[in-house]
């Protein structure tokens, strides 16, 4: 084995817009404890072995913004996602750790970006040797009418909603040279950003993190195309008790979410569930339930045929974790951005369509069986 392998690689530089919100939060905490207790998040990373030609695992360090006056620590310990006993000796490095406030919503949107542009590069100098990520893990926001505009400087003379944060962090990113990951269902793949990410040899993944119900949705539906089993319909129920469920609760910010939920499984069937009765049967439907917490529950209901036509049926009762699922996929998908950064790939990465509800790019993989494949032979190519 040469001298180079035992190289530590050099970290990455982490940089979350929502970064003191649950899933973040227990990022952070996620990134300290890959450092000193490697094997309580190692194994769980599907990176693990995939990227080996990159070298060890690389540490994380985190920054971000946040509209909260809390601090981190405060904010883990609100959010209840990590028992005490987990995320208590590691306060003193969430302390530490650089969070600063949102830009000012009265800005206009070119100020916000350069407030934005200002911050990146001082985390930048604060670990030069670092390869920094881009995260969007901000709330589910009202959609937006700016697919239309065709560069950046018609997107600057727009009136970018205040209400949608989330285009000033990316593109603030992509001029920063800095890979995005848009893990919220918030559609910042606008043609403009897209453009001016692949000039700039940007890598972007998103949209939406596929984190439980819709994982296992993509597989059972994969499954059941395989043996030509037609889906007859497909109820879905989510319950949340998080900041992330409550403000799902308007209509108009549930909408980008809900559809990314509900269009995906007539992508992978390739047909429209319910087409036989005229009428949509594919139901999804969120509910806020502050019991639970981060601890989320989904039932499914599927209804599909056989020969003759003849009805089954199965039920799933998904009991989880929302943060538990979503933190290790973000560290997986900066170690995926900072391998194809190094490889040169700019724009929309279809074939990490395995993370997400709604993968952008052109011709995206869909089933579970081509997500998985993509994967494989997005590592191969990265190692070349």
């Amino acid at each position: 084995m040469s001298a180079l392998s035992h190289k530590k690689p050099d970290p990455i530089l982490l940089m979350i817009a929502g970064a003191k919100g649950a899933v973040a939060s227990t990022v952070a905490v996620a990134g300290i404890a890959l450092d000193e207790y490697p094997d309580l998040i190692r194994p769980y990373l599907t990176t693990n072995g995939k990227l080996s030609f990159s070298g060890p695992t690389r540490s994380v360090k985190v920054t971000g913004w946040d509209t909260r006056p809390s601090a981190l620590v405060e904010c883990v310990a609100a959010h209840g996602v990590l028992p005490e006993s987990l995320w208590k000796r590691h306060s003193d490095r969430l302390g530490q750790i650089d969070l600063r406030p949102s830009p000012d919503g009265q800005l206009d949107f070119k100020s916000r970006v350069d407030a934005i542009r200002q911050d990146m590069a001082d985390f930048k100098r604060s670990l030069p040797k670092a390869r920094p990520v881009f995260v969007n893990l901000l709330p589910a926001a009202h959609q937006h009418g700016l697919g239309a505009c065709p560069d950046v400087d018609s997107l600057y003379r727009e009136r970018v909603p205040r209400s949608f944060p989330d285009l000033a962090f990316a593109l603030a990113a992509i001029l920063s040279d800095i890979p995005v990951v848009n893990f919220s269902p918030n559609a910042v793949e606008i043609p403009a950003l897209i453009r001016v990410a692949t000039e700039n040899n940007v890598p972007m993944a998103g949209r939406d993190g596929k984190t439980g119900q819709t994982y296992f949705k993509v597989v059972l539906a994969s499954a059941l195309k395989a043996r030509h089993l037609g889906v007859d319909g497909w109820y879905s129920l989510n319950i949340l008790g998080n900041a992330d469920g409550k403000n799902l609760m308007d209509p108009e910010r549930a909408a980008g979410k809900v559809a990314n939920k509900t269009e995906l499984l007539n992508d992978i069937l390739g047909y429209a569930v319910g087409e036989d009765y005229g009428h949509n049967t594919h139901k999804v439907h969120i509910d806020y339930y502050p019991p639970r917490g981060d601890a989320k529950e989904a039932w499914d209901v599927i209804d599909f045929k056989g020969i003759f036509g003849l009805p089954m049926s199965i039920r799933v009762n998904f009991q989880a974790r929302d943060s538990i699922l979503a933190a290790p996929m973000i560290l997986d998908l900066a170690h995926w951005m900072v391998c194809l950064k190094q490889a040169g790939r700019s724009g929309p990465v279809p074939a990490l369509g395995f993370y997400f509800k709604k993968p952008v790019g052109d011709h995206p993989p869909l089933t579970f069986q081509d997500q998985v494949r993509a994967l494989e032979k997005l590592a191969e190519a990265c190692g070349k």
